[in-house]
């Protein structure tokens, strides 16, 4: 029997007895997560961990007001005592807010498998160990490295979503992840670079391919090289000039400033805990020029491989793709099925998700792009601007409770001059103000650089929790920034 129809006699029990009970709605998620994370320090393996859990969630609404219980027990007796504590706290939170309506959503009963080619939990843990010890061997082999670390991490989850309106989804998900970082020091300084991004590598759903394909033993060398340098470079000046901003840096300027602003519940100012509500107010809608002409930045949960990728959202909506900004406009925001009808949506735009079965699904990030644009590769952009300053690899990032002002630091940096790439800086950073910074875009490279980075630690609401985002780009140029803000990160 598949997953699904293991607990198929158990979520219809389930929803039965909340019915009865006098819920006007129920749903039911069963999450079954199997992960596996591996970390090297220099040439040693430093840790292994290996988790399997499995539980359920289920949210019913009484008399208008939402009711969320949680249990690792799916014995028939505790899935019936589940149900009767959501619907206890759905009569104490009916006391306090406005009825709860929910946008329409078609009834779907499908299975759903992300795409992968190498279950990761078939290779053995031999290789993978090896993969990350042989990158730092070649990393060590530069002379000045002081520090290694490897990282490699995988995720199985199989979730079952059924609701009263007679939805039944199952969905299979498989996300892998690797990198790798150097530290270089001396008796002033140390430096890091990272491969192929910051804080843990590259995240994707898929599978071991990833891995393969990222070929970590063959960057080892030249990030450690460049750490090493840049132990020597120049600071980066003070300045307002031209930047180019690296692809996976500008997945994190996404994240932060178009991302987390455009979350419905935190312009509502319903959800303004963990890093503040969202300058994107409701007067702003179709109004605001976030941006230049050539900005457009969408959500797209149906990207084959992106880490904000489904199939379903944790309240059985259709991912979806659509515009946040369009031509530079401001048109739209991440919703839910509750909140969809506050913007005149008549349908929930599929952004609901939780950390894991035991967490009450809450607006999140899907994949958040920028489009690419007409200005070629790295090259031709770096080729047509006269001064400036190439960043990659974010290092730091700040911004304020309305998602606002901003600023970054990334690992490393490049003189432009008069078109090609000078001098290596350390330590830069820029900052700005969200709009402005967008408006400031006027040139952004093709498909040909763009890259879906994925990342695994996005971080809301309380209790806290953690989700999957993605983030499309490809290097764009902005003018008159702010850069080396900070000499010292």
């Amino acid at each position: 029997m598949s997953f699904g129809e293991v607990y198929k006699d158990l979520t219809q029990m389930a929803l039965t007895t909340a019915k009865q009970l006098g819920a006007s709605y129920a749903d039911i998620r069963i999450v079954e997560n199997l992960s596996q994370s591996i970390e090297t320090k220099n040439l040693e393996l430093a840790r292994i961990n290996e988790n399997k859990n499995l539980g359920c969630g289920i949210r019913v609404i009484y008399n208008g007001g939402w009711g969320f219980a949680s249990s690792y027990d799916l014995s028939p007796n505790s899935i019936k005592k589940t149900v009767k504590l959501a619907i206890e706290i759905g009569k104490a939170s009916s006391l306090f807010k406005e009825k709860i309506q929910l946008a329409d959503e078609p009834v779907h009963k499908v299975t759903w498998q992300s795409q992968y080619q190498k279950n990761p939990f078939d290779i053995p843990l031999e290789t993978k160990i090896n993969e990350l010890i042989l990158a730092s061997e070649k990393a060590h082999s530069v002379k000045g490295i002081t520090l290694s670390l490897g990282f490699m991490h995988f995720i199985a989850e199989k979730e079952i979503f059924a609701s009263s309106q007679g939805s039944y989804i199952e969905q299979h998900f498989i996300k892998s992840s690797c990198g790798m970082e150097v530290y270089a020091s001396n008796g002033n300084d140390q430096q890091r670079r990272s491969y192929p991004s910051s804080f843990g590598g590259q995240w994707e759903l898929a599978g071991y391919e990833l891995v393969e394909r990222l070929k970590l033993i063959d960057h080892a060398p030249k990030i450690a090289v460049e750490a090493v340098k840049l132990l020597e470079a120049p600071l980066c000046p003070t300045t307002n000039c031209d930047i180019i901003i690296g692809s996976s840096q500008m997945g994190l300027q996404i994240h932060e400033s178009c991302g987390h602003p455009s979350e419905l519940d935190r312009a509502l100012g319903e959800e303004i805990n963990y890093a503040g509500d969202s300058f994107l107010k409701l007067a702003l809608l179709n109004k605001l020029h976030y941006g230049s002409s050539i900005v457009n930045l969408f959500a797209d949960a149906t990207i084959p491989h992106g880490l904000g990728s489904f199939g379903y959202d944790d309240e059985g909506v259709a991912a979806q793709k659509f515009y946040l900004v369009q031509d530079g406009i401001f048109c739209n925001y991440l919703s839910s099925r509750e909140l969809a009808g506050s913007i005149d949506l008549t349908r929930s735009n599929g952004c609901m998700r939780a950390q894991s079965w035991n967490y009450t699904p809450i607006i999140r990030m899907t994949n958040i792009c920028l489009e690419p644009g007409k200005s070629g590769n790295l090259n031709d952009l770096i080729g047509d601007t006269k001064n400036g300053i190439y960043m990659e690899t974010n290092k730091s990032w700040s911004i304020d409770q309305k998602r606002y002002n901003f600023q970054f630091s990334t690992e490393i940096a490049y003189e432009i001059k008069d078109g090609k790439l000078g001098r290596m800086l350390k330590n830069p950073s820029y900052g700005g103000i969200t709009s402005e910074f967008w408006n400031a875009c006027d040139a952004i490279c093709d498909e040909t650089e763009y890259v879906v980075w994925g990342v695994p630690n996005c971080g809301k609401g309380q209790p806290s929790q953690t989700m999957w985002t993605g983030h499309g780009a490809s290097p764009a140029r902005f003018k008159n920034i702010k850069a080396g803000i900070a000499h010292k990160v």
